[in-house]
């Protein structure tokens, strides 16, 4: 599937494969449904890129991006992405695709390390970065509460710079 840079008119499509997970699922500790209105002004304006990736109709099926990791300027190498697929488009090397895409614009942009956290109820997020080269870093329990319920972060980091 192309992978190409997001366009404003993109942001009902992300925010349509993003609140599904935020709604429905334990994969993001998140409770708040993005806006397109702020999806589009961040891909307009933020410094970060910010891809989608495509169905042959041209309909988006996927996003990766990333931004800052925590503030300070002792942090402006370490990045920590986001990669997010519709249910029907996993599986099938799309997620592969936009990472590959989102490193070597990370690269581009002098990043030295993409950091991801992953909620421990997403083990195939686990497996998928793994399977990227990205390595275990850390858990910290009991980070998250959503639906009732305490979740683990995992970090995973990978060294690209």
């Amino acid at each position: 599937m192309p992978v190409r840079a997001a366009k404003v008119q993109d942001s009902v499509a992300i925010c349509d494969i993003w609140n599904d997970v935020i709604r429905d699922t334990l994969v993001t500790f998140t409770t708040e449904e993005k806006q397109p209105e702020t999806i589009a002004e961040r891909i307009a304006n933020a410094p970060d890129p910010f891809f989608v990736a495509t169905d042959t109709s041209g309909a988006v099926v996927g996003f990766a991006t990333y931004g800052p990791f925590r503030s300070g300027p002792g942090y402006a190498f370490c990045k920590e992405h986001s990669v997010m697929l519709r249910p029907g488009a996993r599986g099938q090397g799309i997620g592969c695709d936009l990472m590959a895409t989102l490193e070597k614009a990370a690269c581009a942009h002098r990043v030295h390390s993409l950091i991801a956290g992953i909620s421990a109820q997403n083990p195939g997020a686990v497996a998928f970065h793994r399977s990227l080269g990205f390595a275990d870093a850390g858990c910290i329990r009991q980070a998250g509460f959503k639906h009732g319920q305490w979740i683990d972060l995992i970090l995973m980091q990978k060294i690209i710079g």
